[in-house]
């Protein structure tokens, strides 16, 4: 049986033919298997859904309770069976809940990454290389290019602008679910133990992780705090898309960060009227891309939603059969 009468892409999403479920759906399915939480992976309507606890969790909180018919929790690392098919989810690395999926039949193993990262991070669990014979891989940051820094330093350059500007509020633009989080963690184990202001939609996560063991320090709603402190010289943390309304009024002369991968290209930056642009990633740059690949074992790598072409190419150069896959609905919201 070839990998393709296993799994294949549909305008829905991968679907699995025997199994007769999808992965990461774009579209409301009966059964759904969910890597992680971001929208662009997890959205509301199906029927039925499996996922890590987290993963689970964490869309009841963005999505409702109602975000589906029925939510099963997968247990890392144990198997169940789904209309014959092994299924067995395994820690991705990229925010708290994050999973590889490994399916098991006819005696092939195909292991689906969804997002993924492999530099440690305090907030999740840490990636773990899943042997298999298809590895569908994404590829967000799939160029020579992107080298990813170290997130330490990343995080000194905002300290270090706060010390050199201390009645300047910091705004960092941070998504809401993973990336939040973790640079919060990073600037607590860089001993900045301050109180950190929130856009009030980063609360609830927050809390969340807090309540999985994930140590965030004394954290406040900006709008809250506004009441009571008389000067900036805070660092504050909300989702992108505030950086151009009016709540960012409530900082007192702010300097805007912004803390994403994406921020290796200048242009970008300057585009979004980034002062201090910190290259934190929650994907995994090129070389640890590879290093995936190589760790596999697979010698069939399906590629998806980012530079596609490109590592297909390095794949093929390596003698690897590859493709790129074309999926449609997936963005970069984790990062």
């Amino acid at each position: 049986m070839k990998p393709e009468d296993i799994i294949h892409p549909t305008s829905s999403g991968l679907y699995c033919a025997p199994g007769d479920f999808y992965i990461d759906p774009h579209v409301s399915v009966d059964k759904a298997l969910i890597t992680h939480a971001h929208s662009d992976h997890a959205r509301s309507g199906h029927h039925n859904v499996l996922a890590s606890k987290e993963t689970c969790d964490i869309m009841k909180i963005r999505l409702g309770d109602e975000a589906a018919g029925s939510f099963q929790c997968a247990i890392i690392g144990q198997s169940q069976t789904i209309n014959g098919v092994s299924v067995t989810y395994y820690p991705a690395g990229h925010v708290l809940g994050s999973c590889q999926i490994l399916l098991e039949y006819d005696g092939k193993r195909i292991c689906i990454s969804g997002d993924y990262k492999r530099t440690p991070d305090p907030t999740t669990q840490s990636f773990e290389p899943v042997r298999c014979d298809l590895f569908i891989t994404e590829a967000t940051f799939g160029l020579p290019v992107f080298v990813h820094p170290d997130p330490d330093a990343e995080i000194s350059k905002l300290l270090q602008s706060l010390k050199a500007n201390p009645v300047s509020d910091h705004f960092i633009g941070a998504y809401s679910l993973g990336k939040a989080q973790r640079v919060i963690a990073l600037l607590r184990k860089l001993g900045h133990e301050d109180e950190i202001l929130l856009h009030g939609s980063m609360e609830a996560i927050c809390s969340y992780y807090e309540n999985c063991g994930v140590r965030l320090g004394q954290l406040a709603n900006l709008v809250e705090a506004g009441k009571r402190r008389a000067e900036g010289g805070s660092i504050v943390i909300g989702p992108p898309s505030a950086m151009g309304t009016k709540w960012v009024n409530r900082m007192v002369d702010p300097i805007f960060a912004y803390a994403s991968g994406w921020m290796r290209i200048r242009q970008r930056a300057k585009r979004a009227g980034v002062e201090l642009p910190l290259i934190l990633s929650d994907h995994c740059d090129w070389p640890e891309l590879q290093q995936s690949i190589r760790d596999s074992g697979a010698d069939e790598i399906w590629v998806t939603h980012g530079s596609e072409d490109a590592l297909v190419h390095w794949c093929q150069s390596q003698g690897l059969k590859s493709r790129p896959l074309r999926l449609i609905g997936y963005a970069d919201e984790g990062d």
